[in-house]
């Protein structure tokens, strides 16, 4: 079977997709629900677990990249085409535009609602353990470099098929260990964008990977 170029497209809309919700959506709602939550640890879980389950559903028809970062670092190694660069960044990016949409028009329907954070990231206030730009870029370039390190080794010839996605998986988990006080851990811009567009107004990172907060609760 020949896969297509928008059965690839479509499996990089549908895989950062599920990345944002699932991961960002842990932060929303689970992080610190109501008093016990999944935490850090849960949500790390969480993003790792988008990336693991994606990659098996879809990892066939595209790659599994589901972030800008790979792809181009994917590109800059010489292990991928030029010519589906922008298509794929730009599938990436609207998945995560439209995850971040959908966890938008859950959060709305609790009542006291009120937008603080939404998982995006971000330095100095905004940044959970209130981090400076330098600090936070150290972190960001650091894990982004041995996420796509670790990609790129698993999916070396020399590994077995089908063994990939629980590396993948297991090295994203890690990096929210690491680096979620620091940033809200992006290693991707897409889903950095997503909640962005949501969160722009927001003026505190206090929240932490909660994002959000009832006004009742004050």
């Amino acid at each position: 079977m020949q896969i297509t170029l928008t059965q690839r497209l479509g499996a990089e809309f549908f895989g950062t997709f599920w990345l944002v919700f699932g991961g960002c959506g842990a932060a929303i709602f689970s992080a610190a629900f109501p008093a016990l939550g999944i935490g850090f640890a849960g949500v790390a879980l969480a993003f790792g677990l988008t990336v693991l389950t994606m990659a098996y559903a879809v990892g066939y028809l595209s790659g599994a990249h589901f972030n800008p970062a790979i792809t181009i670092g994917l590109w800059a190694a010489g292990r991928f085409p030029s010519r589906d660069v922008i298509g794929y960044i730009v599938a990436q990016v609207v998945g995560a535009v439209v995850a971040a949409s959908v966890l938008y028009l859950i959060a709305t329907g609790k009542p006291g609602f009120e937008l603080d954070g939404f998982a995006a990231n971000g330095y100095g206030d905004l940044s959970p353990g209130k981090y400076s730009l330098l600090s936070c870029l150290i972190s960001e370039v650091v894990c982004t470099f041995f996420f796509l390190l670790v990609i790129m080794g698993v999916k070396s010839s020399r590994v077995p098929d089908g063994f990939a996605p629980l590396p993948i998986g297991l090295a994203l988990t890690l990096i929210h260990l690491i680096s979620i006080p620091i940033t809200n851990t992006s290693v991707n811009p897409a889903r950095s964008t997503g909640q962005a567009l949501f969160a722009g107004g927001a003026t505190s990172g206090s929240s932490g990977c909660s994002g959000w907060r009832r006004s009742s609760a004050r």
